[in-house]
């Protein structure tokens, strides 16, 4: 089963893009930085979500991102699925914090129980033959708007969204030009995917 082990993001500033993301959310491995400038101009194509319990630890998770730097593009509300806001990071991710659960059931932690990587893709069925070709597996499939992929215990997950549908989904445009800005590292391969997404292989990270 394919593994995703981390995400790399192309930031001016690694150090600081470092200290904010383990400010914010207490991230370290699965997030790696590296420095480039590479131009890029309006949505990147791509989103990263925090899924977690209940809303508390939303509300907290948002909390420290804003602290940290961070800026609001949609505030924490309630939904028919459930509870969840989105805020971009001050190197230009999006990022998506949200629950299933529409009211706490214990007290407020910090505890993030999956961290998701959603592509924003021009046409879902063709992306979903050509990752089945890599020998990625489907976890889910909801015809021509998303699929999400079997990755077992990886430390983070794959999804495909219509790029336009995500970026509404995250309250931005969907237009944007150059550089994803984003290296996908696993076992799968080095490949690029048929939206420029380009994929590396890399070691599982190691635990002390």
């Amino acid at each position: 089963m394919t593994s995703i082990e981390s995400v790399t993001l192309d930031v001016a500033d690694p150090a600081a893009a470092g200290h904010f993301y383990t400010a914010a959310f207490g991230l370290d491995t699965q997030i790696r930085l590296r420095a480039s400038k590479a131009p890029t101009t309006g949505f990147r194509g791509f989103t990263l979500a925090l899924t977690v319990s209940q809303p508390s630890t939303v509300d907290s998770l948002i909390g420290t991102a804003l602290d940290a730097g961070a800026t609001t593009l949609k505030p924490a509300t309630k939904s028919l699925w459930g509870y969840g806001g989105v805020v971009q990071a001050p190197d230009g991710t999006i990022w998506k914090i949200a629950t299933s659960a529409k009211k706490d059931t214990g007290p407020a932690t910090r505890q993030i129980d999956e961290i998701v990587l959603l592509l924003g893709v021009t046409d879902v069925a063709a992306s979903k033959r050509f990752y089945l070709d890599q020998g990625l597996t489907v976890a889910k499939s909801f015809g021509r708007m998303y699929v999400e992929f079997a990755t077992g215990s990886s430390p983070v997950k794959l999804a495909l969204y219509r790029r336009r549908a995500l970026a509404k989904d995250v309250g931005v445009a969907p237009d944007g030009t150059g550089s994803h800005r984003l290296m996908i590292g696993g076992d799968a391969g080095s490949f690029t995917d048929p939206d420029g997404f380009a994929w590396e292989t890399t070691s599982p990270a190691l635990t002390p």
